[in-house]
């Protein structure tokens, strides 16, 4: 049972969202309750969990981490809503990462994928850029993202929005 919960602990923040230096920080986990279930390979976290780790912080009503035979895991956080705060990596010719926040009601978190979905009124914002709708879908391995109204939910049930900021380039 210990070696399933330091396993949880150690992945159970968004380490796909975060800068590399984040990975070698300690996680922390903060909750009311905490149960384990060795059996199914599950840690459930609930009451005002709050995740921290390096530079991310995590704050959900619930947080359930599974874990697969290889020790990937699954991490689903819920709440009304769940929200994150994490720096990026610095893009060249940037010397600091932005921070990127953002919101939704459910939040899955797969590290074998390097997928994060985030559904139900969910936002991100990063860097003055902001983009909202019902579901976001981003593969961190690419830098690749996609919004829509919802899965599964006709164009005419819902809108994505998107402000972007005008990006200055250096002058030559």
């Amino acid at each position: 049972m210990k070696r399933l919960l330091i396993l949880a602990l150690a992945c159970a923040a968004p380490g796909a969202l975060a800068e590399k230096a984040d990975r070698s920080k300690p996680t922390q986990v903060e909750a009311n309750r905490m149960s384990a279930d060795d059996a199914r390979r599950m840690n459930i976290f609930e009451g005002n969990v709050v995740v921290t780790r390096g530079t991310i912080r995590v704050l959900a009503d619930r947080l359930v981490v599974r874990q697969d035979g290889e020790g990937n895991q699954v991490t689903t956080a819920t709440g009304e809503p769940v929200r994150f705060r994490q720096r990026q990596d610095p893009k060249p010719p940037a010397t600091e990462g932005e921070w990127m926040d953002g919101e939704a009601r459910r939040i899955v978190i797969d590290d074998a994928k390097g997928t994060i979905e985030l559904f139900e009124n969910a936002r991100v914002n990063r860097g003055g850029d902001e983009v909202a709708g019902d579901y976001i879908y981003v593969d961190q391995r690419s830098d690749f993202f996609q919004v829509s109204a919802g899965k599964g939910k006709r164009e005419s049930e819902g809108r994505v929005r998107a402000i972007l900021q005008p990006k200055t380039t250096p002058e030559k």
